[in-house]
């Protein structure tokens, strides 16, 4: 995709503008499509030299709701619709209309890009210890023992093995 700076895009414009060629024509010579050039013509008559200022802008949900409103109730098409509302790209109109149709309107919320954040606390819930008596107390209290009565059982039988095997001596 080739990138054309706001001069060749004013020019491109003024020159149809001037009648002294059709926009097929500007299309070939600067080596685009008409569509393109069509809609460089339709954006500097709603905006003027605005038209062609570069702005990095992220779109709120609400703006997508209402440009897609606008389309629906005006019958507009996605190229129109990006002329008026000043929007880079028909596609990204029609990127939208496709994700609140198979997603819903959640898919027009922006999304965070990038790595979370490194969280300073963790979000690990503390244990609550159980009532004293209470059935939950008396069968954490049994588990603990059964542990602590494995563990002993192993270290006695670690002890035995190491006095009957026999020393070496050097």
């Amino acid at each position: 995709m080739t990138k054309y700076t706001n001069e060749q895009k004013l020019d491109a414009v003024i020159r149809y503008e001037n009648s002294s060629e059709s926009i097929n024509e500007i299309a070939k010579r600067i080596g685009t499509s008409k569509s393109v050039v069509y809609n460089w013509i339709k954006q500097f008559q709603y905006h003027g030299l605005a038209a062609f200022e570069k702005s990095y802008t992220s779109y709120t949900a609400q703006f997508k709701m209402d440009v897609l409103n606008y389309m629906n109730e005006n019958g507009a098409s996605s190229d129109k619709a990006a002329v008026i509302f000043k929007i880079s790209s028909p596609k990204l109109i029609r990127k939208w209309r496709n994700q609140l149709n198979t997603l819903g309107v959640e898919a027009l919320f922006s999304k965070k890009k990038g790595r979370p954040s490194m969280k300073k606390e963790s979000n690990k819930q503390t244990k609550q210890t159980p009532v004293e008596g209470s059935t939950e107390a008396l069968q954490a209290e049994i588990e603990r023992l059964r542990m602590e009565n494995e563990y002993l059982k192993k270290l006695n039988a670690l002890v035995q093995a190491k006095e009957k095997s026999p020393r070496k001596t050097k």
